[in-house]
């Protein structure tokens, strides 16, 4: 894919941490990029991993840092995760090892969500700022003595960036779960190509015609690229020229950061 190609895209499926903003930091091109994609006639939307706030505490921070938002702008990993269990595991009731907003977001979706260790059916992880010990112990326990129990990720990101560096995410306490239990979850956000099926199907674009835009290729490119869309890289956040380089998934289109889009839309 050429720089020139991306005129051809009519739909760009935005990470944000790393690519339209860094904590609570708003790169300086997001508003204008944002302004020409739908002043073209073209669509985005905004795609995230991040499972620790729910639609509607995004729609607020997007505000808080200088964006006017939707909630229908946004194909979420939680959303993914409510479409798979209400599809794989209707009924269950879910241990969640996450934020309260992710636990609202269920309960307002029509899920059991419980607090009571001992009367889960399901175990579902999550991007979670406010884990303790007790959520850790109750996690390994139900694994362990539950060798069959369901267990879900929303996304196996390792790391999620912030103003200073990086902090643990999902994936890395999925990691730490498995040294305890052995066991490894049935991840749903990217890299796996649910959330831009679902984009693509809300909106009515082609693969061909759509593009994820992120700064990390083992979720966001690779997520694109197994949903037969595009995979552009920009060069933000997380991945590094050592990290590019020694990939084996590489992406239609590496940029330095998501404002070079402008010049060629």
């Amino acid at each position: 894919m050429e720089k020139r190609d991306v005129s051809k895209i009519d739909l760009f499926l935005f990470d944000l941490d790393g690519t339209l903003y860094l904590g609570e930091v708003l790169f300086p091109f997001t508003k204008e990029l944002l302004r020409e994609i739908r002043a073209r006639g073209k669509k985005y939307l905004y795609m995230t991993n991040n499972s620790s706030k729910s639609v509607g505490d995004y729609v607020k921070k997007l505000s808080r840092i200088g964006i006017e938002a939707a909630p229908e702008d946004f194909v979420t990993s939680s959303q993914a995760t409510i479409r798979y269990l209400k599809q794989y595991h209707e009924g269950a009731t879910l241990y969640v090892c996450g934020t309260r907003s992710l636990k609202a977001e269920f309960a307002e979706a029509g899920l059991d969500v419980t607090e009571d260790a001992d009367k889960a059916e399901c175990v579902v992880m999550g991007y979670d700022t406010e884990l303790d010990y007790k959520k850790l112990l109750d996690v390994s326990r139900l694994l362990t003595e539950r060798p069959d129990m369901p267990y879900i990720a929303t996304n196996p990101d390792l790391i999620c960036p912030t103003e200073f560096g990086y902090v643990p995410d999902c994936g890395s306490v999925c990691i730490m779960i498995k040294n305890a239990t052995g066991r490894l979850p049935v991840v749903i956000g990217k890299p796996e190509p649910m959330m831009p099926l679902l984009a693509m199907e809300r909106e009515g674009i082609e693969p061909e015609r759509c593009a994820v835009v992120g700064d990390r290729i083992y979720t966001d490119v690779k997520s694109g690229l197994n949903a037969g869309a595009k995979g552009i890289l920009v060069m933000s956040g997380e991945t590094t020229p050592e990290i590019l380089a020694a990939s084996e998934t590489k992406p239609d289109l590496v940029l330095r950061d998501a404002g070079e889009i402008i010049e060629y839309l």
